[in-house]
């Protein structure tokens, strides 16, 4: 698996993350396959959050691990926290705390090799956000930091107090969802690709070295369901297929492709639990797109240019 550097950190990471959302679809002996899989596979970097599976995600893939010392230095483990079931959202220092420690307990781990706020807090506090960080990391209990849908002022806010760096920043984006890219393509234009939704968050994250983490790397709307071999999106489809032809790989490493592409060195968090998928995943790596590929992809996906 090719590997990046994540973020401004010295961590070279693979360039496909794995996420962990689904993993309770599994049985034990299924899971314990798809995870020894991936690490064949070089795709060792597993992304959780606490409140997948209202954390029983973090236990099966604990289990199906079968976690211990020698395992846990062959993976690089990412977690996030802020979501609180029933009241919303949370970055408060106590609730980052305990967010923590429930998921080192159910990962049975000692560390997380990163910590991601889930998503915006309104209420949030960046001088209690750092105090939590600043013990987590003197603790040895979480080794890097970032964000999951943040906009630049968010950042930018959190950093005026928190003295890690943001390593990183998880944004949905797709080749059907992508208006931070579409903004970018319209400015001084008065169609609707130019309305600047998230302050222009990934030339802020290109500009400041914070890796961009796509989730929802097939989906379309807000898991509405996934593009590919998708009726909706038939001159996508018949695009992408040719284009998978040419390559000898399937649509699903085009799809891929298409993001890893893209200048901005982003690592796509995959959702599939099938490892056939996944290893389809995996091959976009060693693939780079043409830049008329690329832009024949963006449009067949009913992008426009000014």
């Amino acid at each position: 698996m090719r590997t990046m550097k994540l973020g401004t950190s010295d961590l070279q990471v693979p360039v496909i993350a794995v996420g962990c959302m689904r993993i309770t679809r599994l049985t034990k002996p299924e899971a314990e396959h798809f995870v020894q899989t991936s690490i064949d596979a070089g795709a060792n970097f597993f992304d959780h959050a606490d409140v997948y599976g209202d954390g029983v995600c973090e236990e099966k893939f604990a289990d199906a691990i079968h976690m211990n010392s020698t395992v846990r230095q062959k993976v690089f483990l990412q977690s996030k926290c802020g979501i609180r079931k029933g009241v919303a959202f949370d970055f408060s220092k106590e609730h980052i705390l305990k967010a923590v420690e429930g998921s080192l307990k159910r990962l049975r781990t000692e560390y997380l090799d990163m910590l991601l706020l889930h998503r915006p807090d309104a209420l949030v506090e960046p001088e209690e956000v750092a105090q939590a960080f600043d013990i987590l990391q003197s603790s040895g209990k979480v080794r890097n930091f970032g964000v999951s849908n943040q906009n630049p002022m968010q950042i930018q806010l959190l950093k005026k107090s928190v003295k890690q760096p943001i390593v990183a920043n998880q944004l949905q984006l797709s080749i059907t969802n992508a208006n931070m890219i579409s903004q970018g393509l319209h400015v001084n234009m008065q169609d609707a690709p130019a309305v600047n939704r998230d302050g222009s968050i990934l030339d802020y994250c290109r500009l400041n070295d914070i890796t961009v983490q796509p989730w929802s790397p097939f989906q379309y709307g807000f898991f509405e369901g996934v593009f590919l071999d998708n009726d909706k999106f038939p001159v996508l489809n018949a695009k992408i297929d040719e284009i998978a032809s040419r390559y000898a790989v399937s649509n699903t490493t085009i799809a891929i492709a298409w993001l890893l592409r893209h200048p901005a060195q982003m690592q796509p968090v995959t959702g599939t639990m099938n490892v056939e998928r996944l290893l389809d995943c995996v091959k976009a790596a060693e693939i780079r797109l043409t830049r008329e590929e690329w832009y024949e992809i963006y449009l067949a996906a009913g992008n426009i240019l000014p």
